[in-house]
């Protein structure tokens, strides 16, 4: 194309868990073979693909402090000064993947930075009481997580300015930036490895749930809804509200713990639906069900409007109880024939990662070919 090739960085909030979130990484890293990665944490082994392991990752200071490996979370304060340390002199193009604090790296002059936006921070926004309530706090914590909040919430309405070019993962997320940043966003979606998941016309003799067990997902809505209807419920998922859950469970109720990918595969093949009782930012997992042709039952707001079709792939509860997910269960036994695997599946391509891979190296190239730099990426 007669330009230098781009100099690019990458930026994720941590390496510590495995999500959707990685999966985009993972994408970037395969566009950008030489990118370093700048993040507040990396256990290794731990959230990072085998591919985003093969490039140098940074770490902040968070990643020296007293067992951040397991209890990060709690340094949140920290993460807007550890963010700003780094040092992004000689770079062409920023492009970071964020939920948290990774949109606030501070950018040189002349560098173009596009952020990928997997929400804008859930824990001081709309979220703040199912993360920071009464029940999860002591009475120090109560006292003194307000004003950590509102800074953060000042922070991250400030830093949004870093950023050139926003990319949201789905509408929904591009409602909230414009919401709380005053900014407009392209929307793509998530990569799905549609391609790890085979159609499977088993009827399915139980229901799973998949997700992290932490308070915003809402997995207690799924278990009190099996309990209630005396349905078999398998659980995928580590978390701190495991505990609570297995006591709400009864005896048709299995907590799983984590599942790899090939696990996961034999698990969606296997159940009769997915029970998704979350108000997600978007939501792979209902997407990975669906590539197995297993219809989804979901929350009716967030990103499952965006990727399940009520009375196609799906069914839409519109409360977000458990008597109305049990409701919801006995609707769908009740219309179970009308699902079809083949066009469930087929709906679910429509998300495939290399749709991703090819959207953003698009995007990308275009707002490069658009800069005084010029633009010079592989191809995708």
């Amino acid at each position: 194309m007669g330009v230098k090739p781009l100099k690019v960085a990458l930026v994720h909030d941590w390496f510590a868990v495995s999500r959707g979130a990685e999966k985009v990484v993972d994408v970037f890293c395969e566009l950008f073979p030489d990118a370093p990665i700048y993040t507040l944490l990396h256990n290794k082994g731990i959230g990072a693909t085998p591919r985003i392991e093969q490039h140098r990752i940074e770490t902040s200071f968070i990643q020296r402090l007293p067992k951040a490996a397991t209890k990060y979370r709690n340094y949140l304060p920290l993460f807007p000064t550890a963010i700003e340390t780094f040092d992004m002199a000689g770079y062409d193009l920023i492009l970071s993947s964020s939920s948290c604090v990774a949109k606030g790296i501070m950018p040189h002059a002349g560098t173009t930075h596009i952020c990928y936006i997997h929400t804008p921070m859930r824990y001081v926004y709309e979220m703040y009481d199912q993360y920071f309530g009464p029940q999860h706090m002591g009475r120090l914590q109560r006292w003194l997580i307000p004003f950590f909040a509102n800074y953060l919430r000042t922070w991250d309405a400030a830093s949004c300015n870093r950023v050139d070019h926003f990319v949201a993962n789905s509408e929904y997320v591009r409602r909230r930036v414009a919401r709380h940043y005053r900014r407009d966003a392209t929307v793509i979606w998530p990569p799905v490895d549609t391609r790890r998941f085979a159609l499977s016309q088993q009827p399915g003799d139980y229901y799973l749930c998949v997700g992290a067990l932490v308070p915003y997902k809402r997995v207690e809505l799924a278990v009190a809804a099996a309990v209630k209807l005396g349905r078999r419920l398998l659980v995928v998922g580590t978390g701190p509200e495991r505990p609570r859950l297995e006591k709400l469970a009864g005896p048709n109720v299995e907590f799983l713990g984590y599942a790899d990918d090939q696990r996961l595969g034999e698990l969606y093949a296997g159940c009769r639906a997915l029970l998704f009782p979350v108000e997600e930012d978007f939501g792979i997992v209902p997407l990975e069900a669906q590539a197995c042709g297993k219809p989804v039952i979901a929350f009716g707001r967030g990103g499952a409007l965006e990727t399940v079709v009520d009375g196609v792939t799906g069914i839409f509860f519109c409360r977000q109880t458990a008597d109305a997910l049990a409701d919801a269960i006995l609707q769908f036994e009740q219309q179970r024939d009308r699902f079809v695997p083949a066009s469930i599946r087929e709906h679910s391509l429509k998300f495939d990662r290399a749709m991703f891979k090819q959207r953003m190296a698009e995007f990308i190239e275009n707002v490069m070919a658009a800069s005084p730099e010029g633009s010079a990426i592989g191809s995708p």
